[in-house]
């Protein structure tokens, strides 16, 4: 295992709840951290300047696999310098697998041991994603953290269904973790930087947990993938139709088990109260398409829960989002004028509700890791649920 391509250390804790610092070979990413989503290479709604800015200060943003491999295509990236080069981002970037992309198209795809076959959605035509082509990808995109490729069980799966995606999931991280290590052996990582801090310029490699809501198979699925050895461990395969108290639970069952020596990340997951919890939990690492899927309809994220700008009540209020907020949004612009935006087609309301909910993930992250290092993490979470439950007037 590549135990040089990134470093992590744990600074302060409280409870579960642990405060760190994820060291790439881009830079360090303070955690607890909320990854914006970069599916096709873009954070949708926001310029990458933006996330660099003091204000959002993003460390580190997620790509996706599958939508890239399918368009642009791997050999544009690549001739491209790797995915860093090609869409601008100085910064750490985390690649997922595609595995939960393939999942997500049902019908359309058949599932073997070999791999996953699939119809695109850009242009029809047959596909084929495994382990071993998945890790090609990655490498090619040059991302700082490789997920290994995994199957996704839907959170009503019964306990057969979901030891068979399991154990599937688990010779899938066997057979991604040898393809890996080969490709790492021949620097075939399109994105490799000069070596600093002690690290050597090449990728990482997290492992998946999966196994639905049955805890015996979330944590035999842990041990076998700490088992195989990897640089984190992600929880997979939780808000996918589950009701909160199985998620949290699966959570809370597995999150303290994994390697404390390891960051654990969180994939997929969720609304402020769900990052709050989990980090409760031991989770140092989340990624959501929320923020900005909901800024695009209109939807506000606040100190006093969600915020739906559509509604008529906002047509002469004279308010920011969020009174507790400093965003840049909040600062400049009222409720009446981003529902005008809104009302009128104009493109400038997505991009400025977007920009208000990341800022306010980033800066909720940015609090927790404060409370956590000050000991004050209990009454902060405290009063957080409450003020989001209060409801926005």
């Amino acid at each position: 295992m590549n135990e040089q391509a990134i470093r992590f250390e744990v600074v302060a804790r409280e409870g579960e709840a642990r405060s760190g610092r994820l060291m790439t070979r881009r830079g360090v990413v303070e955690t607890p951290v909320f990854m914006p989503v970069g599916t096709a290479g873009t954070v949708k709604g926001t310029r990458f300047e933006a996330l660099e800015s003091e204000e959002l200060d993003a460390r580190i943003i997620l790509g996706n696999t599958y939508h890239l491999w399918l368009r642009p295509g791997t050999e544009v990236i690549r001739e491209c310098g790797g995915l860093h080069k090609f869409i601008g981002w100085p910064r750490s970037l985390l690649t997922d697998s595609g595995g939960f992309q393939v999942w997500s198209l049902g019908a359309l795809r058949k599932i073997t041991e070999e791999g996953t076959e699939f119809r695109s959605h850009v242009d029809g035509g047959l596909r084929f994603l495994s382990p071993e082509v998945s890790m090609e990808v990655q490498a090619a995109l040059g991302s700082d953290i490789v997920m290994v490729f995994d199957e996704c069980a839907p959170g009503e799966a019964t306990h057969e269904v979901a030891r068979t995606s399991m154990e599937l999931t688990s010779r899938w991280a066997s057979r991604s973790r040898a393809a890996f290590d080969n490709l790492q052996r021949a620097g075939a990582d399109t994105g490799r930087v000069e070596a600093r801090d002690g690290l050597t310029g090449a990728q990482a490699l997290f492992g998946i947990v999966q196994g639905a809501s049955h805890l015996d198979l979330r944590r035999e699925s842990l041990e076998r993938t700490v088992e195989i050895g990897f640089d984190g461990y992600a929880i997979g395969g939780l808000s996918v139709g589950e009701e909160k108290p199985v998620m949290y639970a699966c959570i809370e069952e597995i999150a303290p088990r994994m390697p404390a020596a390891s960051p654990r990340y969180l994939m997929g997951v969720g609304t402020p109260e769900d990052l709050i919890e989990a980090v409760a939990r031991g989770v140092d690492m989340f990624d959501c398409v929320l923020p900005t899927r909901n800024g695009r309809t209109g939807q506000a994220f606040t100190s006093k829960g969600k915020l739906n700008i559509k509604n008529a009540r906002y047509g002469s209020d004279t308010r920011p989002l969020d009174e507790a907020c400093v965003c840049s949004v909040c600062r400049r612009h009222s409720r009446a004028y981003l529902r005008h935006l809104y009302q009128a087609g104009e493109m400038l309301a997505s991009i400025l509700m977007t920009h208000h909910n990341l800022a306010f993930f980033l800066d909720t992250m940015r609090r927790v890791r404060q409370s956590i290092r000050s000991g004050d993490f209990t009454r902060f979470r405290r009063e957080f649920l409450e003020g989001v439950s209060s409801g926005v007037e």
